[in-house]
């Protein structure tokens, strides 16, 4: 486990890369961000997404709440900073794609699938939270009633992803950019047992690997 002086050092070695041997770049960040895509990833420590996507400061503007999910643009449900953000990133930054970066072993889907959210515990974020991915569990137990527990919750994983492009594509502006060809959205699911990343694809109905690892079996 890292400690805030090992936190510290780390800055120290990002503020010499960027700002004293490789300056260039953040001069150009300071005139403004010209980000080409959003990322919608989670919370989890093990998943940063520009850290997976090989990214440098200023590529990709990215959002990261538990379970990787984007609410239904409901305005009476209070402030939104998720569609806020999004917002922002299709009609401010005209970003050119939204990816929806999901992945293995959450821990809000666990959650959501060990029935957290029907506790009702009060003052309990995460459950109504999570509330937003129950369609997603329903579907789950309702298709898979004899699978086991690592299954269901690969199958939650990844059905959660599609809650999130759906509400996605509800959004104002976010369905107006669709409509032009000036946006896509695109759905991933990262495999961090394996390190193989897949896509969602409407024509399959499934997420087909993008990268595999070398002794990942075929797709499932």
């Amino acid at each position: 486990m890292k400690k805030i002086e090992n936190l510290i050092d780390g800055f120290a070695r990002f503020q010499q890369h960027y700002f004293e041997e490789s300056p260039e770049l953040y001069r150009g960040l300071c005139e403004g961000q010209r980000p080409s895509t959003l990322v919608i990833g989670c919370c989890d420590s093990r998943v940063d997404p520009a850290m997976l996507l090989g990214c440098d400061p200023g590529d990709i503007f990215t959002i990261r709440n538990m379970a990787n999910l984007v609410p239904p643009p409901n305005r009476d449900i209070g402030p939104q900073g998720v569609l806020a953000a999004i917002q922002f990133a299709v009609e401010d930054l005209r970003v050119e794609s939204i990816i929806v970066l999901g992945h293995s072993q959450c821990g809000g889907i666990k959650a959501l699938m060990a029935g957290r959210a029907d506790a009702g515990r009060p003052g309990d974020f995460v459950s109504h939270w999570m509330s937003i991915a129950e369609p997603a569990r329903e579907r789950v137990m309702r298709q898979l009633p004899q699978a086991g527990e690592n299954e269901r919750h690969r199958a939650c994983e990844q059905a959660s992803i599609l809650i999130s492009l759906k509400n996605l594509r509800s959004m104002e502006s976010v369905r107006a950019r669709l409509e032009d060809g000036s946006l896509s959205l695109h759905g991933w699911y990262f495999d961090l047992v394996v390190g193989s990343l897949r896509a969602y694809s409407p024509d399959a109905d499934a997420f087909i690997p993008i990268l595999c690892a070398a002794h990942e079996a075929a797709p499932v």
